[in-house]
């Protein structure tokens, strides 16, 4: 059931939005997606787009509400220990991403510090930014409306420790037009006697999750064949096989509970005894998260990974004057000294992330698949926090901890107070590589079946074209290159009825229900 705010945007989208005859044709095919995440909700855009009858099914109330994002890693320049390669590819997954959801982008820097406890040096970054560059050139040559990051020559820019000293004397503007307007509250703010030089300044945006949540929600209710069931909790998943003239054909059942009336449940089959509800489905995708391996394990497929539970935290500091930029202090992570994150929302919101055990990772949070189960176990508290809410007195002293961690280096943040809340939940990780950033989707074209391995919701893109070229192959929908218009063009049928000013109230709706203030709905500045 789409939030009911929503569905009152969504009628007179329906015939405008409709594909029409994209499928040339072919039998019209349903396709279930379980989890409603950043990679379930991206994905049934892109499949509703074609025309396929798409049916989401997400436990919670609302579509992307999950582990802690605010970053668009345009670049990955906050992983120093990634191949440069998976950089390039991050890259370009984040500009396709905002193409699709241009209201969730905040457009402001961010600020690349190294310590000097820290033993690398900024130039050991210098050939990668220039590689960046490089690479965001080339994609603006094939494609001027991929120049979503600004000019590929300011992609990112160097400060001297003497141009900083020169900033800090300035007046700080209340709307920064120009980089060095927006480092003026950084040169005022941090200790600049810590860090070693030059700084790094780059064009990698934050990215808002309650924006996203809306955005994909008001994206899915354009189409009348995309069916979303929220507060739907999946049971069950068994295979259907078919024989019609001496051919099997593999379909899935999948049983689910809903907290809705049956009055407004899709058309499916329904068991009189209980209020389990089932439909068929001619492909499953697994969209589950960090529980993609119950899914796995109820479909039978063996796989390695890992689940990582995270969090981050909600402060509100008025000290910095105006907007400012992100500021990143490198660290190695999982050390006493890991990496510092301070993200900045309207009217004086921060939200932080410091990959210390005491602040977003935890000593027990890494958890394996095991021989006997696809899905990892994460310790019970954690399972609690995510189902349940956080303990009070543990939230507390976590968020007490990242901001005493962040006034090291911004030591006029001291004065930030807790909010009581966190975004937060688990992580999964293909494979066993914890530094694993770049993955999007494993398909099992025998079985009908494809799992999505998002570890970043920058690669959900990615992963819902691959499943697009699965379907193709298998005759889902057809190859024709007109299918594929939309997507190569960017032309997705909600961003012509939905302004930035519907997507905003939608946020701030969802942020509310969520328990975080309405104010961390909205942008600093638009994309």
């Amino acid at each position: 059931m789409t939030h009911p705010f929503i569905e009152s945007y969504a009628p007179d989208a329906h015939v405008s939005a409709e594909p029409k005859a994209l499928n040339y044709g072919l039998p019209k095919k349903r396709v279930g997606i379980i989890g409603g995440g950043t990679a379930g909700a991206t994905i049934a855009i892109r499949l509703a787009a074609l025309g396929l009858e798409t049916y989401v099914l997400e436990k919670k109330k609302s579509l992307i509400d999950g582990p802690p994002m605010c970053h668009l890693h345009a670049g990955g320049n906050l992983y120093r220990e990634i191949p440069d390669e998976d950089c390039i590819d991050l890259l370009k997954q984040c500009i396709d991403i905002a193409r699709l959801y241009p209201h969730t982008i905040d457009v402001r820097p961010t600020v690349f510090a190294v310590p000097k406890r820290d033993d690398d040096s900024p130039e050991d970054l210098f050939p990668r930014l220039n590689k960046l560059v490089k690479a965001y050139s080339e994609l603006v040559e094939q494609d001027s409306a991929n120049k979503v990051l600004g000019e590929p020559e300011h992609y990112y820019q160097l400060y001297s420790y003497e141009h900083m000293l020169k900033l800090a004397k300035q007046k700080q503007v209340a709307k920064p037009t120009s980089l060095d307007e927006w480092m003026i509250p950084v040169a005022k703010h941090l200790d600049l006697d810590k860090l070693k030089f030059p700084l790094i300044v780059a064009q990698e945006y934050g990215w808002n999750i309650f924006r996203l949540s809306a955005s994909a929600q008001l994206a899915l209710a354009q189409y009348k064949h995309a069916h979303v069931l929220t507060s739907t909790s999946v049971k069950n998943v068994s295979p259907v096989i078919n024989t019609n003239n001496d051919k099997q054909t593999l379909k899935w059942r999948v049983e689910y509970q809903s907290e809705l009336s049956l009055d407004e449940q899709p058309d499916t089959s329904t068991d009189t005894q209980t209020d389990t509800q089932t439909i068929e489905v001619d492909y499953l995708i697994n969209a589950c998260g960090f529980q993609t391996g119950i899914i796995d394990d109820l479909v039978g497929v063996d796989v390695k990974r890992m689940v990582e539970f995270k969090a981050s935290y909600i402060t509100h500091w008025q000290g910095a004057g105006g907007q400012i930029p992100e500021i990143i202090i490198y660290g190695n992570r999982g050390t006493p000294e890991g990496m510092a994150q301070l993200t900045p929302y309207p009217n004086g919101y921060f939200q932080i992330h410091g990959m210390t055990n005491n602040i977003t990772l935890f000593n027990d949070g890494l958890a394996d698949a095991t021989s006997m189960s696809a899905q990892p176990k994460l310790p019970n508290k954690y399972l609690h926090y995510i189902k349940g809410g956080w303990d009070e007195a543990a939230l507390q002293t976590r968020t007490q901890t990242a901001i005493d961690y962040v006034a090291e280096f911004v030591p006029a943040f001291k004065t930030a107070s807790t909010q009581n809340n966190a975004l937060y939940g688990g992580q999964q990780i293909p494979g066993d590589d914890d530094t694993l950033r770049v993955a999007d989707v494993s398909l099992y074209s025998h079985i009908s079946y494809a799992r999505a391995e998002n570890v970043k919701a920058s690669s959900t893109l990615i992963a819902a074209d691959q499943i697009v070229g699965e379907f193709i192959k298998l005759g889902i929908i057809s190859s024709d290159p007109a299918v594929n218009h939309h997507r190569s063009t960017h032309q997705w049928s909600y961003l012509k009825h939905n302004s930035g000013d519907k997507i905003n109230e939608v946020a701030r709706i969802l942020a509310h229900e969520r328990g975080f203030p309405i104010d961390m709905a909205e942008l600093n500045n638009s994309l």
